[in-house]
């Protein structure tokens, strides 16, 4: 199973998009500061995550979301939730 995660920093208005088999490792790893991105902005939290059977789907589905469609599709799911 492989998950496709969307993080809020709780420090910045900053977001992070990515996938894994290992979702509570992962997220231990981006609050370690061992992404270089996402250790500017710790500690981050999950908002958001999509089940996949296959590593493609869910890599599909990433470039998706770090795409200006998906980007725009993410602010329009997430702010009919406030």
């Amino acid at each position: 199973m492989f998950i496709v995660y969307v993080l809020k920093s709780q420090v910045a208005p900053k977001s992070y998009v990515g996938y894994t088999s290992n979702l509570d490792r992962r997220l231990s790893e981006h609050n370690a500061g061992k992404s270089s991105y996402t250790s500017k902005y710790v500690p981050w939290v999950v908002i958001h995550k999509e089940l996949f059977s296959s590593a493609m789907l869910a890599k599909q589905r990433e470039k998706f979301l770090k795409s200006r469609a998906g980007r725009n599709f993410l602010k329009i799911v997430f702010s009919k939730l406030i």
